[in-house]
């Protein structure tokens, strides 16, 4: 049995990912029958079916489904590699963050970073916290800035830094939080999460609506369209101006720290990223904390 290239692998990935081999000629630049002709030599290779037809497009089969995933990994970890014998000065680092510590945590720590070592290639990716965690166990990222990480999924905690969730509403309108509409981020969001199991606590069951970004949930709360609970990093200048009070609520303030998150085996650039949110001298307030010595 050979081996099946990388090259083979990428072009089933998009398969996968378009569910139609017309889609991924044309994500590919390349014929239908190109692509048709790789996911053969792929299944037999494998001695496996693949993909079946299913409407106008296909349907991956159940070892269809599971190559996907190795191959996944199998690329990531490719990548990787070339990235472990780099120097880590002139490494490449994907972070990958929850889009509440993307645009309050993690900005000026990075620009810093940037500025400290210019010839580090840069990525970052907001998505919600559970795309973030199959990222990084598909070695796709290198580090996640996130909630806690899943139990037993194999992820380690390198950084915290201490951060909590409030109840927030605008000044004028929402006075009594129990009876207010409580805006929400969407599924896969941790703090959503956080929030439902608060309401459930608090036994009560108020109109929801539901926000697809961090952004528009600060501004719907802004104009009174209800109460939130958010990262207090995330609110402070709000706070500050007078446009969003923080809110009493029963079992709030909730202890929620921001941990910088790697597989078993980070890269030295990303152990470079790691000691530099650690390193108060170089980023002062908005530094991280050993998670060991962490309290």
């Amino acid at each position: 049995m050979g081996m099946v290239s990388a090259a083979r692998m990428e072009t089933f990935l998009i398969v996968a990912r378009q569910g139609s081999i017309r889609r991924a000629a044309t994500q590919l630049h390349v014929t239908e029958a190109a692509v048709s002709a790789a996911v053969a030599h792929i299944e037999k290779q494998l001695g496996a079916k693949l993909v079946a037809k299913a409407g106008r497009g296909i349907a991956l089969t159940e070892a269809g489904r599971v190559y996907a995933e190795y191959c996944r990994s199998i690329l990531g970890l490719m990548k990787e590699a070339q990235a472990a014998v780099r120097q880590a000065e002139i490494g490449r680092l994907r972070i990958g963050v929850v889009a509440t510590a993307g645009e309050s945590v993690l900005l000026r720590p990075l620009a810093k970073f940037r500025n400290r070592y210019p010839d580090i290639e840069l990525s970052l990716s907001i998505h919600p916290r559970d795309v973030l965690f199959v990222e990084l166990l598909h070695h796709e990222t290198d580090l996640v800035i996130a909630g806690r990480p899943p139990r037993d999924a194999g992820l380690v905690t390198r950084a915290r830094r201490a951060s909590q969730l409030v109840v927030v509403g605008a000044p004028d309108r929402c006075r009594d939080p129990l009876r207010s509409t409580w805006l929400l981020r969407g599924r896969g969001s941790g703090t959503r999460d956080a929030t439902l199991a608060l309401l459930d606590q608090l036994q009560i069951s108020p109109p929801t609506l539901t926000l697809g970004s961090h952004g528009a949930v600060i501004a719907a709360a802004r104009e009174g369209l209800g109460v939130t609970l958010i990262h207090n990093d995330a609110v402070e200048h709000h706070v500050e101006t007078g446009a969003l009070r923080v809110l009493p609520v029963d079992g709030t303030p909730l202890d929620r720290a921001w941990h910088a998150i790697t597989t078993r085996t980070p890269t030295p650039t990303t152990r470079l990223f790691l000691a530099h949110i650690m390193d108060r001298a170089e980023v002062g307030e908005d530094a991280f904390h050993n998670p060991t010595t962490f309290s």
